[in-house]
């Protein structure tokens, strides 16, 4: 009985940090992402931050990020740690797989496009030497 408690009480941490820390933006936040488009192989989000808002934790697969507005974020880590990062409008960047909540550390709104790679698509991608 005492084991089946140990399991169970294990399962349940597993089951809270995979909910954590891999949420899909769009569904934990839809204040801030909204989806543009979405196939197989990608996903594509609009973001809007207004002055000083912030983000719940969520997590994005490797892709770009296009600035619409210029703008300068915070990212809180789940370990604790922050980043921040600054961008020009018109500037695109790619993105790495990442888990974060973003801050918009600036006084006027932000607005980008984030888009996502699907990882079957990004796995499968190979070209064609063309």
């Amino acid at each position: 009985m005492r084991q089946r408690v140990v399991l169970s009480s294990v399962l349940v941490c597993l089951l809270a940090v995979t909910t954590t820390f891999g949420q899909d933006a769009a569904k934990v936040d839809p204040a801030h992402y909204k989806v543009e488009s979405e196939n197989a192989q990608m996903r594509i989000l609009r973001v809007h931050y207004g002055p000083h808002e912030k983000s719940v934790m969520h997590s994005h697969p490797a892709g770009a990020v296009v600035y619409l507005t210029d703008g300068s974020m915070t990212f809180h880590m789940p370990d604790g740690k922050t980043q921040d990062a600054s961008g020009k409008a018109g500037q695109a960047l790619y993105t790495p797989a990442v888990v974060h909540a973003p801050e918009n550390t600036g006084d006027q709104p932000f607005d980008g496009i984030v888009i996502e790679m699907k990882s079957a698509a990004a796995a499968g991608h190979k070209s064609s030497g063309k």
